[in-house]
Formats: C-alpha cells, structure tokens, sequence
C-alpha cells in the first residue's frame, strides 16, 4: 500500500462520504476504524465510546473476527492506556504496550498487542470517544507485526497525523449521533403531547358520559328494569364509540420512521440508540426482509419495542440480540436477552404480564402469533411470525 496524501485523502473521503449517507451511527464508526487501519497499516483497529459507568458504550473494532470477539467477552473497562486516552486525553505512541507501567493486561482470547497508537476524541472541551491502532505492519505488506520497534516499523509522527484527521471526523460523526438521538427525543415527546390531547378531547367525554349512564343503570335496575335496560344498550354504545375514537388515536401513532426510513432501518437506528443509552450489549441483525404492510410492520416494532423495554429494565440482560428475518412473504422478528428469565406460567398467576398480554394482541391483530420462550436464570426468547402482503 502507498503512504502519503493521496491514500489519506482517500480513507478520510471513504469515512465522510459513509458519514453523509447513513444514520447508522455504528456503520459510520466502523468505516472510520477501517479507513485507520487500512492507511496506518495497522493490524488491529478500535474506537470506543464511554458510557457513565466506568465501560464502553460504543466499542467498534477492525482486525478482529467475530468468533474472537466473542471469546474475548464483555466489552472493556476504562483502565490502564484506555482510561489514559479519554481521561488525560493526549496522543499515546508506544513502541510496546505490554511494557508501559499502565498496562493491566486483556484477556487471554485478546490478540497480542505491541507498538500502540491512540488518540481521543473531542467535541470542544470533552473528550467522546478515543481511537485506538496496534500492531503497525511492515511496509511490504502481509508479514506479521513489527517486533523490534527500534527497526523502524512503529508508528510515526506522520501516522499521528493522519489519525488525529479520522479522530476529528469521528467526532462529527459522534456529535451528529446526538443530535439526532436528542431530535428523536423531541419528537417521541412531542408526539405524547399531541396524543394526550388527542384521547383527553375524542376520549375523555364519552367515557364520562359512559359513567353517568352506567350508574343511571344502577339506580333503575329495581324500580324500572326496561329503563335500566335502555340506559345499558347506551353503555355498549357509548363503549364502543370511545373504543372506536381510542384506536383512531393509536392507529395515527405509526412512527414517522417507518413511512421515512422502512422497518429495517427504524429498528436498526432504535436499537443503536438502546446500545448507546444501556449498559447492556444491545444488538441488531436484518436478514433479507421486503416490505411489509403497514399493520404487519407497526406490529412488529411496537412488539420488538416492548421486548427490549422488557429486556433492558427488568432482565438485568448483558446481551440483548434482536433479528428480523424473512419467512415465506412475511417475517419473524426474535428479541433473545441473557437476563434472569422467568416462568410464564407464574407471571400469568401473579397477574404480571411483562407486556405479554399487549404482545400477543398486536400479533394476532397482525394476522400472526407470538411465543414466549423463558426459564428462571436461563434468559428469555420471544418470537413474532407476521404474514407479508
């Protein structure tokens, strides 16, 4: 591969065009690491995010393989040079991390680092992130890392450079993710707003009048059965008029996302926002999903809205993992949480649904049908089957 200007123009071109086309926050920062490994020849690849709990909400690597990933387990601490990045927040250059007096270690899946390059992230004042590179490659290409870094095969001051030009953009991309993450916010409020009203003036009087009729009902029972029985037909009518106004006001609720973006894309963009906001891993994979018809997909992400609630607040889950998948001309939609499970059966007794009773009404409004999946300490699937169009 080539150094200078032209390939670094390239990779920071490759992360802002990225940048400008998705929402996918998660997709940007991952071309972000790939760009710097890729014009620092770099074995390995990382950025990470802080959360408020002494971890990483966002942690995106390049270099590493899934089935690695996976085997190095939770997402790291903010410790030795990682807690140095974001907390003394200056450049880190090291000709071998293992022998810097701040090295604490990995675990023993963890690949083996050597020469170190990290740089924060700042937005003004405060430091959002930190972008990591290690390992530098000999410039030939395709021979395992630098060894000696006296030979010359660390990183440089150029590299520094042409970090710190990706760490600047990365912190574009992490200041825009707020943004939009905080004009959600706004509009899921404005939209409660809208819908409080909504029920207060379409709802609220026909049940009042539905009150006063049913207890006119009561006091007529004895002395009067036929009035009763009038003032009764009224109730049912009553009922279903609010019924009818109740379900007017929900069917407007369908998130704009949806007509905007598509189910893929809103459940995505919702759950990087989740991964962001929760301690907890929160993933997202779309397989091969068409579009479906609009009740089938308010459906199923108002059910995959009600899981992760579930998940997130009540689970003490680590790993919530969230599929939407084609099946046949419809889909099925599985939200799998590591958490403490429970017994169905027991919740149905106790009269505490987690959401169920809701869940199971929105498949079988949609035309499917929904499985819950739990057991005491054994975590919880649930599953909703919807038909297509």
């Amino acid at each position: 591969m080539s150094h200078g200007p032209r390939s670094g123009l390239a990779a920071v071109s490759s992360a802002l065009l990225a940048m400008s086309r998705h929402l996918e926050v998660r997709d940007v920062l991952k071309t972000i690491v790939a760009s710097a490994r890729e014009l620092l020849d770099a074995e390995y690849a990382a950025l990470g995010v802080p959360d408020d709990h002494g971890g990483f909400a966002q942690f995106v690597v390049d270099g590493v393989s899934d089935e690695q990933w996976k085997a190095i387990g939770p997402l790291p601490r903010q410790h030795g040079i990682l807690a140095a990045m974001l907390h003394e927040a200056r450049p880190e250059r090291l000709a071998d991390v293992r022998k810097d007096p701040r090295f604490e270690g990995w675990p023993s899946a963890h690949p083996d680092l050597a020469d170190f390059l990290g740089l924060p992230i700042r937005d003004g004042d405060e430091v959002i992130g930190a972008l990591f590179l290690a390992n530098k490659l000999h410039p030939e290409g395709g021979h395992p890392p630098c060894e000696q870094p006296q030979s010359g095969c660390g990183f440089t001051e150029e590299d520094e450079e042409l970090l710190g030009i990706l760490a600047q953009h990365a912190a574009i991309a992490l200041t825009n993710a707020r943004l939009y993450e905080r004009s959600r916010e706004l509009t899921i409020a404005e939209e409660r707003s809208r819908l409080a009203h909504e029920l207060h003036d379409a709802v609220s009087q026909k049940l009042f009048s539905l009150r006063l009729t049913a207890q006119a009902a009561a006091t007529l029972v004895d002395r009067d059965p036929a009035r009763a029985k009038g003032e009764l037909h009224q109730v049912a009518t009553l009922a279903a008029e609010a019924a009818d106004e109740l379900r007017a006001a929900v069917v407007e609720l369908r998130p704009a996302a949806l007509d905007e973006d598509g189910l893929v894309a809103t459940l995505r963009t919702q759950i990087q926002v989740l991964d962001r906001a929760h301690t907890a891993r929160v993933t997202f994979t779309g397989r091969g999903v068409k579009a479906l018809p609009a009740a089938q997909e308010e459906a199923v992400l108002r059910v995959a809205q009600e899981a992760l609630h579930n998940a997130l607040r009540h689970s003490g889950a680590e790993h919530v993992d969230v599929t939407l998948a084609r099946r046949g001309s419809g889909a099925v939609l599985r939200v799998t949480d590591d958490g403490s499970g429970f017994d169905p059966r027991t919740v149905r007794r106790a009269g505490r649904h987690l959401g169920l009773v809701s869940m199971r009404d929105r498949a079988n409004g949609a035309g499917g049908r929904l499985t819950v999946e739990s057991a005491p300490g054994k975590g919880t699937t649930i599953e909703m089957e919807v038909p297509g169009g």
